[in-house]
């Protein structure tokens, strides 16, 4: 036996015993992590403050205790608390809301290489978003964006699917194809729009690189209404979802009416992308590479993989735009650093899913 797969099985034993695991101790040492780099976040900076600084500031603008934070200046104050906490509860909502769609997408297509990012329905909610920026439509107010975002995504999806489906139903290496041909159109569409935005080129580019820079509170407060919205109507259908992955008929027969819950966790995933691109712009593989990370530890069920990824999700998202916010000489934009993580991920799982195929017994 050679010393990698003596290390291998030596794993195993440790995560069969973290997939039996409570859920509750796993999400309470998220959560606490979570909150633990959401306060250390925050003192990162050109400003720096210190961790119980950061939280004394937090509490007194919580309880309105003034004299919690007497002693810290007020600029401090000010820039934790307007510029900071924003868009470190953006970041945290949408790295969340893209861990959880990309989790309900790899679960309802059982393929391993599904996300939004994938499956073209960021490129169409960056359409959607780019269309509303250059024809500076502002009818519905804060919500023109997201709604044309939206729009975007859903008839992406449409197009997708309708483009790989076939007398037999769909496969999810055709839905992959078909993604990522209709990705191609609508990045031609994009460079048309940036085209025709002169002096607005360099915001529309940064924007759809992808960036939480200037984020407000109505931006955090309506990226997480929607995670925590998309995420409950996601875990109520978990068991659905693990009976989906049995297969069609099979889930069919155990009560499962697949016809009506596949469209409604599509859109319900979607929309969750769509909303995380109108508010900061394209940042692809989060969705394919965070449920990838806790279905290693926490196994395949939907009720654990969900809210799981969520918290696994905000806290990686945060940690990059930390990095490029504070750690880094000039702040890069966060999708530019998402996607030299994630591509090279993403080749490496399809060339394991091509592997498993050529060993007999390790593939479909």
């Amino acid at each position: 036996m050679t010393a990698g797969s003596h290390t291998i099985n030596n794993r195993q034993p440790f995560l069969q015993s973290l997939r039996h695991r409570s859920l509750w101790p796993q999400l309470a040492v998220l959560s606490a992590l979570l909150l633990g780099s959401m306060a250390g976040a925050a003192g990162m900076g050109y400003i720096e403050v210190g961790y119980g600084g950061v939280v004394r500031i937090v509490l007194s603008a919580v309880f309105g205790g003034q004299e919690i934070a007497a002693d810290i200046e007020p600029a401090a104050r000010a820039v934790i608390l307007e510029v900071r906490m924003p868009r470190i509860l953006t970041a945290v909502a949408v790295g969340g809301s893209l861990a959880v769609a990309g989790a309900v997408f790899q679960g309802i297509l059982l393929n391993p290489l599904a996300d939004p990012y994938t499956l073209g329905v960021s490129s169409g909610a960056a359409f959607g978003a780019s269309l509303a920026l250059l024809l500076n439509i502002t009818m519905l107010g804060v919500f023109s964006v997201p709604l044309f975002a939206f729009a975007g995504a859903v008839i992406t999806l449409g197009v997708v699917m309708y483009l790989a489906s076939s007398a037999g139903g769909f496969s999810s290496n055709n839905l992959i194809l078909s993604g990522i041909i209709v990705a191609a159109i609508l990045s031609a569409g994009i460079s048309f729009f940036k085209y025709m935005a002169d002096e607005r080129v360099s915001v529309l580019i940064f924007w759809l690189m992808g960036s939480l820079a200037a984020r407000t509170w109505a931006d955090a407060a309506f990226t997480g209404a929607v995670m925590v919205i998309g995420t409950a109507v996601c875990f109520f259908f978990a068991r659905d979802l693990n009976l989906m992955s049995l297969g069609t008929r099979s889930a069919a027969s155990l009560g499962v009416d697949v016809r009506k819950l596949s469209p409604l966790l599509l859109v319900c995933a979607s929309l969750m992308a769509a909303i995380c691109v109108s508010i900061s712009g394209i940042i692809g593989f989060v969705g394919l590479l965070i449920p990838h990370l806790v279905r290693s530890v926490s196994g395949p069920d939907n009720s654990r993989l969900i809210p799981l990824s969520m918290l696994t999700g905000g806290i990686l998202l945060l940690a990059a735009d930390t990095l490029t916010r504070s750690v880094l000489p000039e702040e890069l934009p966060i999708g530019v650093l998402t996607a030299l993580i994630g591509g090279p991920f993403f080749c490496y799982i399809f060339r394991k899913r091509q592997m498993s195929r050529m060993v007999p017994g390790g593939g479909q």
